[in-house]
């Protein structure tokens, strides 16, 4: 039976692997659909629904080396998600961004609310009074701003679960660029979870794992403006062992410390000028 759009569902043990088999079966089985950010002449994107679940997050190795940006760039976003590095920079009223992901999970305002709602810390009580509840979510959207906006939030809620000392997180994503953005996401995404599972191992006085992360994207897409790059990429495919694409932790562990202090630079220079940085 055809579907109109195609289901992708992708099963692996770690990051690099899920990712890379989503976007190879998104290339040979999405479907053809223009985009709103289609220049003339761009071919159509090819789009999926995507399920990729990932058995051991943190297994390696963890990083992909065909993810279009650097360790400097891959540390930046992973601190933006988790830490809020660039919460300051949300201020729509003046021309800048209308969210961070991690401003909207901690710092989630309401009209007609004082106080913003910090929905993971919401999160760590529900797990901490009940880890096997089916509640502990934090949501994104915000339909009275967000309908009409140029760019809405993608990432759309989290939601979690322990299920024998292991918290497993869903990331549900209204719609996701599956080769420029979707592993940045995935392994921002799964150092969040790593907290969460900190945080919780502290409240019940145990240790709680990172277990299994799930990727869920409406649409899992591949934009038609860069065919001829993914191509490039799947050429690598043929001519790399698995090893070869891949980046063990400790193998980039100097280039991730050199980052975080590249990072750290960039945010004295935006306090200290007040423009922004990385």
């Amino acid at each position: 039976m055809d579907l109109t759009l195609p289901i992708v569902c992708v099963t692996a043990n770690t990051l690099p692997e899920a990712w890379e088999e989503a976007v190879v079966k998104t290339w040979y089985e999405g479907t053809a659909i223009h985009t709103q950010y289609d220049k003339p002449g761009d071919p159509p994107s090819r789009d999926a629904v995507a399920i990729i679940a990932v058995a051991d997050p943190f297994a390696e190795p963890r990083i992909h080396r065909a993810f279009p940006c650097g360790i400097v760039e891959l540390e930046a976003y992973r601190q933006e998600v988790v830490d809020g590095i660039h919460d300051h920079w949300v201020d729509p009223a003046e021309g800048k961004w209308e969210y961070t992901y991690h401003e909207r999970l901690t710092k989630y305002s309401v009209p007609g609310l004082e106080a913003p709602i910090d929905q993971l810390s919401y999160v760590v009580d529900a797990l901490a009074a009940a880890p096997h509840t089916r509640r502990a979510q934090a949501i994104t959207w915000k339909p009275w701003e967000d309908a009409g906006i140029s760019d809405p939030a993608c990432l759309q809620r989290l939601w979690f679960r322990v299920i024998d000392d292991e918290l497993v997180m869903n990331a549900h994503m209204r719609s996701n660029d599956a080769f420029k953005a979707a592993f940045m996401n995935m392994y921002a995404f799964t150092d969040l979870q790593r907290t969460v599972a900190e945080k919780l191992s502290e409240r019940l006085d145990r240790h709680i794992k990172v277990g299994q992360y799930t990727h869920i994207a409406d649409s899992f897409h591949i934009y038609g403006s860069y065919f001829s790059e993914f191509e490039g990429f799947l050429e690598t495919l043929k001519m790399r062992s698995f090893e070869e694409r891949t980046f063990r932790t400790e193998q980039v562990i100097d280039i991730i410390e050199e980052a975080k202090q590249i990072v750290a630079r960039s945010l004295e220079v935006e306090e200290q000028t007040g423009r922004r940085g990385l």
